[in-house]
């Protein structure tokens, strides 16, 4: 019988668009993680995205206070937030006042110091969710989404890895 040969290893995933848009820059780069790992799926996921980004960047977690991170970031310094919706599950979970926490983000990301890539997940293109915690989720990461892209310059939809540009 002859020897099989093992289908070769899929290629590595492309990095995440709005990795690719802040390397286009020069560096140092800052990528601000809102992750929390509460198990060992997230522990293994926030590993994965700290060993496929390589030298040049440097990351501050900030699950709570991403505005006053954002605000003390030195200028000129292109900066990945990573990412809104994790970060406002966050401010719920933790019973904050997490309207007044968006408002105080916003107000940081309307005076953006240099380039900044703020990403963030859809999730009001389903179904409306069926318990009050999830619709009170959707609604208000929906709202965060519009003040933030109120003060953008540019906001891009991923879909199915395409960048549709919105503004």
């Amino acid at each position: 019988m002859p020897p099989t040969s093992a289908a070769p290893a899929p290629p590595p995933p492309p990095p995440p668009h709005a990795e690719i848009l802040a390397t286009a820059l020069p560096p140092p780069w800052t990528y601000v993680a809102t992750a929390q790992a509460y198990d060992d799926e997230m522990h293994e996921r926030i590993a994965l995205h700290r060993s496929r980004r390589g030298e040049g960047w440097t990351t501050i977690d900030a699950p709570l206070d991403l505005a006053g991170t954002l605000a003390a970031l030195p200028d000129d310094r292109p900066v990945l937030v990573d990412c809104l919706t994790l970060w406002l599950t966050n401010h719920m979970l933790a019973e904050h006042d997490f309207e007044l926490e968006c408002r105080r983000l916003a107000d940081v990301l309307s005076r953006p110091r240099g380039p900044w890539f703020v990403v963030s997940n859809e999730v009001g293109q389903g179904i409306v969710p069926d318990n009050a915690l999830a619709r009170r989720f959707r609604d208000a990461a929906g709202r965060l989404h519009q003040q933030v892209a109120a003060v953008a310059d540019t906001v891009l939809l991923m879909v199915a890895g395409l960048p549709l540009k919105v503004k």
